[in-house]
């Protein structure tokens, strides 16, 4: 997994509006890069919508929000269509971007193992290098994690 300090690995993806996102194109923000393991899932949904009423204030701090997960830009489409959701969602439907970020990985639910995202999300600072990884949180309070690491 990426760590803090090293350079965030570069990408572009199609959003859920089927057009091309760079992360490049947010240099001087802050991104918080969260992956997430499949669009309009109960524990998905509560995650986004939170996040999706955090914005005001995630604005206020110059952070842009973009969500990534190994869906179709379609699948997306009707996610942010279905919640309402106001910020970036984008397609790694190969998951070469979760590869690249380290929460590809094999997951064990019900005896069963598979790959899959590993929930986890990243703040990427203006520079392009990984400031904070989230990854002890539930999706409930993901939101809250992240708002009072940027506000301290």
């Amino acid at each position: 997994m990426i760590e803090v300090g090293q350079k965030a690995p570069e990408f572009t993806l199609q959003d859920q509006n089927d057009e091309s996102v760079s992360l490049a194109s947010f240099k001087g923000k802050k991104v918080l890069v969260y992956f997430y393991p499949r669009a309009s899932t109960p524990g998905c949904t509560i995650q986004a919508c939170a996040l999706r009423d955090s914005k005001p204030e995630l604005n206020d701090l110059n952070v842009v929000v973009l969500g990534i997960s190994p869906d179709t830009p379609k699948k997306l489409t009707n996610f942010t269509n279905k919640q309402d959701l106001n910020f970036t969602l984008l397609a790694d439907e190969d998951h070469a971007v979760c590869e690249a970020y380290g929460v590809w990985q094999l997951k064990k639910f019900m005896g069963r193992e598979n790959m899959g995202v590993v929930r986890t999300s990243f703040l990427v600072n203006e520079n392009g290098d990984i400031e904070h990884v989230f990854n002890k949180f539930k999706t409930k309070d993901h939101h809250e994690v992240v708002l009072n690491y940027l506000n301290q």
